[in-house]
């Protein structure tokens, strides 16, 4: 009887415990290294004055981001072998891809578990309220998990149209800002020249203040509401 209910709760789930699975395993490959960046980069290298090259960099990333893998490695080859805005487009389309892709997946995966969730206070937010600026303001902060976005927006619902014009934008910003460096730097360069004061605190600032001007927005909008 127990052991009935237990694969009856399992078979329920399966979807969501996928779902957690990959987002687990999407984050130990990009911590361990297993996904090795210097390989890519000597291919991409040997390639790098062929057409074809772009669309196997943006072909990775869809197929990286949509399972929560390391789909930012790609960046440090863009960013290595081509200019800056070549570098950008390139990272911002792939991850835009990407992205999508990880919606749709995300949003098949957890369809069940959502249906519990819909009422709660975080999901109204999330998914009724303007996110184009909090999705924004995500993707610009240094550091923080593209992954984690786009499986919490696919889950939550929130509009593709906002979540596919704040990747674009905030990525293609914050690539742009990176790959310059990477580009001027060649070879030498280094995470922690990226982590470099100069080069993140302005993408905080914009992060925090995008960020509080979307919390003043939903204060007032909830206040005018309640009058």
């Amino acid at each position: 009887m127990f052991k009935t209910r237990f694969l009856n709760q399992l078979k329920k789930f399966r979807k969501l415990l996928l779902l957690i699975i990959l987002v687990a395993i999407g984050f130990i490959l990009q911590l361990s290294g297993v996904l090795d960046v210097e390989v890519l980069l000597i291919f991409a290298r040997e390639y790098a004055d062929q057409w074809w090259l772009v669309v196997i960099l943006i072909l990775l990333q869809l197929i990286l981001f949509t399972f929560a893998l390391a789909g930012s490695l790609i960046f440090w080859v863009a960013a290595t072998i081509y200019p800056p805005v070549t570098a950008t487009l390139i990272v911002a389309i792939g991850a835009c891809l990407g992205g999508v892709g990880a919606y749709f997946f995300s949003s098949y995966l957890s369809e069940e578990w959502v249906k519990k969730v819909e009422t709660s206070h975080a999901y109204r937010f999330l998914h009724k309220e303007d996110n184009f600026f909090t999705l924004f303001a995500l993707r610009v902060f240094p550091g923080f998990p593209h992954s984690l976005v786009n499986y919490s927006s696919g889950i939550l619902r929130v509009r593709l149209s906002h979540f596919i014009a704040a990747a674009f934008l905030g990525v293609g910003l914050k690539s742009y800002i990176y790959a310059d460096i990477i580009y001027n730097l060649s070879s030498s360069a280094t995470i922690t020249s990226l982590l470099n004061v100069s080069t993140i605190a302005p993408l905080v600032l914009l992060s925090l203040f995008t960020f509080a001007g979307v919390f003043v927005k939903y204060k007032l909008t909830h206040k005018n509401k309640g009058a």
